[in-house]
């Protein structure tokens, strides 16, 4: 309870600045941090200022909603079963509820932030940075997962282990690469749009006259993008196959 308290007291104070507020939705989050330590603890709290306006503009609602249904009377059961409603109501008498102001005055306080605990000698940026950066950990293995259809991998050695583990860092930094390389056209691109344009370009050989022709499919989503941020030549989409 006291280290919530001082959190609460370090609220106010100035935050460091690290990523502005996006221009495009492939722009870095909006991102601020500051310090606090808590009896020898030390703690990097952080704010999303995008996120802290979707906190505000969901709780209004669900308040907004609740206030309807508290002024209509006699559906008291079905507001503590709804778990987004609960929070924010209190007993008032017997068996009937009221809205909790003080519980929504206290929600407010942590709208889009959140807080890292660590005690390494780090700047608060990177601290903050690199707990940011394992999301793209995790959609890599998703990525895996889906796309190229991996199954569970069960290692009986170490040079196993080892060898999985490179590939998959393998495979995130071809990833940083291509994203980078895309940055750099100046365009807009999705990475969903990217994966399902992969996902979808398939060759075919087909046969005619005793010759083999090789048939590739139309590009889709933003793979023509990606191609051209590789810097990899196409095959022409028809083309003949040598015996």
């Amino acid at each position: 309870k006291r280290a919530y308290r001082t959190m609460q007291q370090h609220l106010a104070d100035a935050w460091a600045e690290l990523e502005a507020e996006r221009e495009r939705s492939t722009d870095p989050s909006p991102l601020k941090v500051k310090e606090v330590r808590v009896d020898g603890r030390r703690y990097v709290v952080c704010l999303n200022e995008e996120q802290r306006r979707k906190d505000a503009a969901d709780r209004e609602a669900i308040v907004k909603s609740l206030r309807e249904r508290l002024g209509k009377g006699g559906a008291d059961k079905e507001l503590i079963g709804n778990s987004g409603y609960r929070k924010f109501v209190k007993v008032r008498g017997e068996a009937h509820y009221e809205i909790d102001e003080a519980k929504i005055e206290s929600e407010a306080k942590y709208d889009g932030i959140w807080v890292l605990r660590t005690n390494l000698d780090l700047e608060n940026e990177l601290v903050a940075r690199t707990y940011k950066h394992l999301w793209t950990v995790e959609d890599t293995f998703r990525t895996m997962k889906t796309v190229l259809s991996t199954r569970p991998i069960y290692h009986k050695n170490d040079d196993t282990i080892r060898g999985h583990v490179f590939c998959s860092f393998l495979a995130l930094r071809l990833r940083h690469e291509l994203e980078q390389r895309l940055e750099g056209l100046g365009k807009p691109w999705e990475w969903g749009e990217v994966i399902r344009g992969i996902d979808k370009l398939q060759e075919v050989t087909l046969g005619f006259e005793n010759r083999a022709y090789a048939m590739r499919s139309e590009l889709t989503g933003q793979i023509g993008l990606a191609i051209k941020a590789a810097r990899v030549a196409l095959p022409p989409t028809l083309r003949e196959v040598p015996p």
